[in-house]
């Protein structure tokens, strides 16, 4: 009799079970619900940090390009600055981009390149800001028309604003024969959860280059300075457009043409 007593004191209860099998439960329970949490704060914060880098290479692509602006009065179809808002964007022009500048690779040595940044339609139907970019001289390639760098997703407004030293701020720049002194962009991108907004004024590094300077014409002395190639021995009025020339030439190589 004693015997059974000790081995009905061993067993464990039904209830005992469920209670044991509950609390298990409660504990995986809480595990997993702790491993969902991590997984979805490593998410949130790899999207948000995929973000703040999208935003960063769009800005610094935007004013890098900017900065390395270049403008001559004797070629302004091919120097031309262009700018158009409303609900089709755009802001082209020319520029001598740096060696880290996107997509530098696929054009070689032809650092000098049109640079042409338009809002279209995306795959998803969503607007994009896309950049397009060709040398100087050519036109832009069918791989580069179909595939554009698309910088920024669902853009919400993208507006392109320039300094006018007689109106003020504008949003059309009329002047063909010259650049602005400052340039102001506004851009929102991204849906209500995940949306950034940013406003930068970018100051220009060079101003367009006159075409006097290009091409010089001497003085009452002779005329022999007029041509760049062959300046000749035309007097004091030809030495003079010599060093015209010669400055002509300088001011060509340096980067962001004519500086300030």
């Amino acid at each position: 009799m004693k015997l059974k007593d000790k081995s009905r004191r061993g067993a464990f209860t039904l209830i005992e079970i469920m209670v044991a099998f509950a609390i298990f439960g409660m504990i995986v329970a809480a595990i997993y619900s702790t491993w969902v949490l991590i997984l979805k704060s490593s998410r949130v914060g790899q999207e948000a940090a995929a973000q703040i880098q999208r935003e960063r290479i769009t800005v610094r692509t935007i004013e890098d390009s900017l900065t390395c602006i270049q403008s001559f009065q004797a070629s302004m179809k091919y120097y031309s600055f262009v700018v158009q808002n409303g609900d089709q964007p755009v802001l082209s022009f020319a520029a001598r981009l740096p060696a880290l500048f996107p997509r530098n690779g696929r054009f070689g040595d032809f650092n000098l390149r049109r640079l042409t940044f338009t809002v279209e339609t995306g795959k998803d139907a969503e607007k994009d800001l896309v950049l397009r970019q060709n040398p100087i001289l050519m036109e832009v390639d069918s791989d580069e028309q179909a595939y554009p760098l698309v910088l920024a997703r669902d853009v919400k407004n993208f507006t392109i604003e320039c300094l006018d030293t007689n109106k003020g701020w504008v949003t059309e720049w009329d002047d063909t024969n010259s650049i602005p002194q400052q340039v102001r962009y506004t851009l929102v991108a991204g849906g209500s959860g995940s949306g950034w907004a940013i406003t930068n004024v970018v100051t220009m590094q060079s101003i367009t280059m006159p075409a006097v300077v290009q091409t010089p014409s001497g003085g009452a002395g002779g005329g022999g300075g007029n041509n760049l190639n062959n300046p000749g021995n035309g007097g004091s009025g030809g030495g003079q457009g010599n060093q015209a020339g010669q400055s002509g030439q300088n001011g060509g190589r340096t980067p962001g043409g004519y500086p300030r």
